[in-house]
């Protein structure tokens, strides 16, 4: 028995090598919208480079997607999330008035507090509190909100001033859209439709087979637009070194060189003002971290079968405890 076989049991869990890997792939290519979607998020702040959170958001993914691999050798990956990126950028950040580095410290209180959470057992006592009607839905919202940013990126949900928004025109004889602006939402919508059939007929890699398609025809369509690849590689820089020399300045360095300076809120705040933000802020990321993460360990646990014979109410820690389909 191989070294990986003795670690990760993966014929014990009914798997193969090719298996492992043609669904980490697909894991992979359903996940890596996060470093564009992220990084252009937090360039809108001042002082933050696209570069930095890029870097930023690629290490904080592997890192934790290997941690949950080797300790609780569970077949999942993480990344940052959606939620909690947006509710930084313009609720901490844009609504509350607080720099990038200010947040970044909430952001470093709410992590000691999750972890204090987890340590003192009380995060298990909450995860046991919730019903499981709400454990199921918690995932269910979250790739609601995702498939809305995806419908938004490509151009099929627009803003609208009467509904707040609205489904895009695809009518080319009205001459208010153009083929520019309909062909993404075709090849999203041919994508989506040819994921659902191959699901259906229990094709393995459905999802991989229409990322991979939708993006080919996207690129050949893009032959039919004029200027659509103008300028396609500008702004490209092969130097490695200064996307991670822009993320030890920005994401990683900055919270403790100008973080803890809250000078500029208080000038036009109280101290009193500025304690009760730090310590709501921090503990609405802490819930909502806590929130998205149980609820979205849950159904991807239940959707890989790896819930425990327990009512299947908590995922196992070991894959050794899987149930048999």
């Amino acid at each position: 028995m191989s070294s990986m076989e003795k670690k990760f049991h993966v014929r014990e869990a009914g798997s193969t090598a090719k298996t492992e890997v043609l669904a980490g792939t697909t894991t992979f290519m359903t996940m890596a919208y996060i470093l564009m979607v992220n990084s252009g998020m937090f360039a809108e702040l001042p002082g933050v480079s696209y570069n930095a959170i890029y870097i930023a958001t690629a290490i904080s993914a592997c890192i934790g997607t290997v941690l949950i691999g080797l300790l609780a050798n569970l077949p999942l990956a993480q990344a940052s999330a959606m939620g909690s990126n947006a509710f930084f950028v313009y609720t901490v950040c844009f609504g509350f008035g607080l720099s990038y580095a200010n947040a970044l410290v909430l952001v470093l209180l709410d992590g000691i507090l999750f972890i204090l959470l987890t340590v003192t057992g009380l995060r298990k006592k909450i995860f046991e509190a919730i019903p499981t009607p709400v454990r199921v839905s918690i995932p269910a919202g979250v790739g609601l909100f995702i498939a809305f940013i995806g419908l938004k990126d490509s151009g099929i949900v627009v803003a609208d001033s009467s509904t707040y928004v609205s489904l895009a025109s695809f009518n080319l004889l009205s001459g208010n859209v153009a083929w520019k602006d309909i062909m993404p939402m075709l090849v999203t919508l041919s994508a989506v439709i040819v994921i659902a059939v191959l699901t259906c007929r229990r094709v393995k890699g459905a999802v991989l087979w229409g990322i991979l398609g939708g993006t080919g025809l996207y690129y050949l369509l893009g032959l039919t637009v004029p200027g659509f690849y103008e300028g396609f590689t500008d702004g490209m820089n092969f130097n490695p070194l200064a996307a991670f020399g822009d993320f030890g300045r920005e994401a990683f360095g900055r919270v403790f060189t100008e973080g803890f300076d809250f000078s500029p809120y208080l000038a036009d705040h109280s101290a009193m003002e500025l304690a009760v933000l730090i310590a709501t802020t921090a503990l609405a990321f802490c819930l909502v971290d806590m929130f998205d993460t149980i609820g979205t360990l849950y159904g991807a646990c239940a959707r890989g079968n790896l819930l425990t014979e327990e009512g299947g109410k908590y995922p196992t820690w070991t894959r050794r405890c899987l149930r048999t389909p």
